[in-house]
């Protein structure tokens, strides 16, 4: 899929725009928004959603080209020991004991057009 998107420079400003975007895109794959940014000691996670009963916790990789590894490819191992980690917290804090999943929202590209890629299951 492409989309158009219009980057700001820095690099903090493009990985909430592309947070933003994988957002309102997974809202309009029917999926509802439960929280952005969940920080705690352990790591953090771009977007908790909610998929009828499922949790579903939401990496959100960017990248500019495919060069040094895609965006989806840059979901080590390591970053998913972490969201494994942190999302246990998030369960534990919010008392939630029901199916969860973890997706890759992958975007690639800049200025006018970025390919979006949604792994489903990721890990």
């Amino acid at each position: 899929m492409l989309l158009k998107l219009d980057f700001l420079s820095n690099r903090a400003s493009k990985g909430k725009q592309a947070e933003k975007l994988a957002c309102e895109y997974l809202i309009k794959q029917g999926l509802s928004f439960l929280e952005k940014n969940y920080y705690c000691r352990q790591g953090e996670i771009d977007l908790i959603m909610n998929d009828n009963n499922t949790l579903i916790f939401v990496e959100v990789r960017y990248r500019k080209n495919n060069h040094y590894g895609g965006a989806k490819e840059s979901v080590t191992h390591k970053k998913q020991k972490k969201l494994h980690t942190t999302a246990l917290h998030y369960m534990q804090k919010h008392g939630h004991d029901r199916p969860a999943r973890f997706d890759v929202i992958a975007i690639t590209g800049e200025h006018s057009q970025c390919s979006f890629e949604w792994i489903q299951n990721a890990f």
